[in-house]
């Protein structure tokens, strides 16, 4: 399709101060350079890690900030050296949009914990210009940070699984847990904690929902298939239930004792945090000495671990519990997301929105 002269102007909603009110905001992107994919945004997902940002919750928040990294769309240009990609197909773009390529875990195919990873949004690009994410007409990626959206699965099905999905997907395998017959505990039943029921279940794995109160028990298990529910502030419950799981998936964002979940896991079990939290956590060491546990940490997942999962969840037939809301809903969706009062994951569909007021 050749280069279009001239900056490009798009149309994002961006938070403007710690508010983290979203508005319409008018920027320019790059032209399609030769690793390019230009790409239509149809559908963007919303992360708790969206919220930490536009209210600039770890302090690093750059504004004006167009925040969204669940991002599916359709390819209407290309640059000279892409080849996986073709115009007119359906894409996805995740949280990283650049890499220094040439770091032990960038030649590891782990460019998610390259030292010098570049963010979708919040970040400068290699250009120096700001990075802007998916709450907006349109975007520009490096190809190396696309990924094929597999035929037959619906865009805004695919969009949560561009993050959360392959934050629970990647620790599994990495881990050595995809066998079947594995039992995993998922505590907090949020957007991720939510794919880790599907995707754990579609394992193979006998999967406990952890929660703090059983409110979320019929959804845990009629809805989501939970084959457990255990609520973390039942003594009784907790201690019938000690040395039984091989892993947990603590998807929990905000402080927490980690001891009565590291008395849950069986012989070298695993403690896997996935939760962004700003303050320390605290456990005795005998609680991990005396049964070889582990507590580790796992970050989205790479580019193929991505590819994987989709095809994963593709052949399984899986799918992701959405919320559709248009862009002028979004200030009310990260009102909720912040009540915890969404089942599990808002999509805003920006294709079908008007993005200007």
């Amino acid at each position: 399709m050749g280069s279009i002269e001239g900056e490009r102007k798009t149309v994002g909603w961006a938070a403007t101060d710690p508010s983290g009110i979203l508005s319409p905001y008018t920027f320019t992107l790059r032209n399609t350079g030769p690793e390019d994919v230009y790409i239509k945004v149809q559908y963007c997902g919303i992360c708790h890690s969206d919220l930490h940002q536009i209210k600039n919750d770890l302090g690093m928040s750059n504004y004006p900030m167009v925040p969204g990294h669940e991002v599916v769309g359709e390819v209407i240009e290309v640059g000279s050296n892409v080849t996986k990609f073709k115009v007119g197909e359906v894409v996805g773009a995740g949280l990283l949009v650049g890499c220094c390529r040439s770091c032990r875990a960038c030649e590891s195919d782990l460019e998610q914990y390259c030292n010098k990873k570049i963010w979708s949004y919040n970040d400068v690009y290699s250009d120096g210009r700001p990075t802007q994410g998916g709450f907006a007409e349109t975007m520009v990626v490096d190809q190396k940070f696309v990924v094929k959206i597999p035929e037959g699965l619906a865009p805004e099905q695919a969009a949560p699984l561009l993050c959360a999905g392959v934050t629970v997907y990647s620790p599994l395998s990495h881990f050595g847990l995809k066998e079947s017959g594995l039992r995993g505990g998922i505590l907090g039943l949020g957007g991720v904690g939510h794919m880790g029921v599907k995707i754990a279940k579609a394992m193979g794995h006998h999967v406990t929902v952890i929660s703090s109160s059983d409110k979320k028990k019929k959804e845990a298990m009629e809805d989501l298939g939970a084959d457990k529910y255990l609520v973390s502030s039942d003594t009784t419950q907790m201690q019938e239930a000690s040395d039984s799981l091989d892993y947990i998936i603590d998807t929990v964002p905000v402080g927490h004792p980690l001891e009565p979940y590291l008395s849950l896991l069986k012989v070298h079990g695993k403690l896997i945090l996935m939760g962004v939290i700003n303050t320390p956590l605290q456990f005795v060491s005998p609680m991990v000495m005396l049964g070889r546990k582990s507590i580790t940490g796992s970050f989205i997942g790479s580019m193929k671990e991505l590819e994987e999962m989709l095809d994963f969840w593709k052949e399984k037939g899986l799918t992701s519990m959405i919320e559709v809301v248009k862009m002028d809903y979004i200030n009310k969706a990260f009102e909720r997301l912040e009540k915890n009062d969404v089942r599990y994951r808002f999509v805003v569909d920006v294709a079908g929105s008007k993005l200007h007021q």
